[in-house]
């Protein structure tokens, strides 16, 4: 059973993608009561979309937002990051735990923008919670509280895993399950290209090829066994998996996947790094956003 989070009252500046799936993800799970959540985003088309969809309240003003919020998610575009902090700033408070899911905007460029004595998380979600499988990566600025990691795991929960990390992985959390699911996506639909060309109908091929890939998974996760070990209780001499995994390597598909997690890892620190500067003159600080290649220490949980 998913974990329920304490009462509080939820502020989502945007009304995007990201936010529609943790939202969703959230009421879905009965982590969050529609009634708790309110939106904000200066596109009409968009806050009619989200409030049909969900049920919640929308507005158009973040600082009416903030009033009427306990917890202020920031789901924007990293380019708006600095007009929507110059907004809050004035009507954020102590009593404010804000999260933000903007990718590439840094704890210290949140500080410089709403104020350094702010409760802040910065969180990497994943579509996927839009079904309650959403794989997550957060870290804590320096004035949060326990309990407020508990609410954010909570609700990160409620959807999915959370998994907290040191500041400068969350541009390697973007590449691995931020780009993820496209990755996993155009695998299913590959191998669903493969059923056809075999001769299995598209439907079946695509279901059977969905469904491989998700019971792979739980198997991974709930066996705790490393997939090579998984692998290899499929393999067997001169049959016919050995044939596939040949012809997988033949066409270097670890390297691929592997470059393709290091290129969108890549790209989160260029986006960072892109963000910073759109966020001057002077306020971010460029030394804590970590290039693609550093050092990977383990995290702290």
């Amino acid at each position: 059973m998913k974990r329920r989070v304490e009462a509080n009252r939820w502020g989502f500046v945007g009304a995007g993608k990201m936010a529609t799936a943790l939202i969703k993800g959230m009421i879905r799970a009965g982590s969050a009561e529609a009634e708790s959540i309110v939106a904000s985003d200066p596109d009409e088309s968009a806050r009619a979309r989200l409030a049909g969809e969900t049920g919640i309240a929308t507005l158009s003003s973040n600082a009416e937002l903030a009033a009427k919020s306990d917890l202020i998610v920031l789901a924007i575009k990293p380019q708006a990051a600095a007009s929507v902090l110059e907004e809050l700033r004035p009507v954020v408070t102590p009593h404010h735990l804000i999260v933000s899911i903007a990718a590439g905007v840094t704890l210290q460029a949140l500080e410089d923008g709403l104020g350094a004595d702010r409760r802040l998380v910065r969180v990497m979600p994943n579509t996927p919670a839009l079904v309650g499988e959403g794989a997550s990566g957060y870290c804590l600025g320096r004035h949060a509280l326990a309990g407020d990691e508990a609410v954010v795991r909570g609700c990160l929960e409620s959807v999915g895993g959370a998994y907290l990390v040191p500041e400068r992985l969350l541009n390697a959390v973007t590449g691995l399950s931020g780009s993820g699911p496209a990755f996993v996506y155009m695998m299913i639909e590959a191998l669903s290209d493969g059923g056809v060309r075999v001769g299995l109908p598209r439907d079946i091929a695509l279901a059977l090829a969905a469904r491989t890939v998700l019971g792979s998974a739980k198997m991974v996760l709930e066996t705790k066994l490393h997939p090579g070990e998984l692998k290899d209780q499929v393999t067997s001499p001169g049959g016919t998996t050995i044939a596939g995994i040949h012809a997988l390597e033949r066409g270097g598909i670890r390297a691929a996947l592997i470059d393709a997690v290091e290129a969108a890892t890549g790209r989160a620190a260029e986006l960072a790094r892109e963000s910073a500067a759109s966020n001057r003159p002077g306020r971010v600080d460029e030394s804590r956003i970590e290039a693609p290649n550093s050092p990977v220490e383990s995290p702290r949980s």
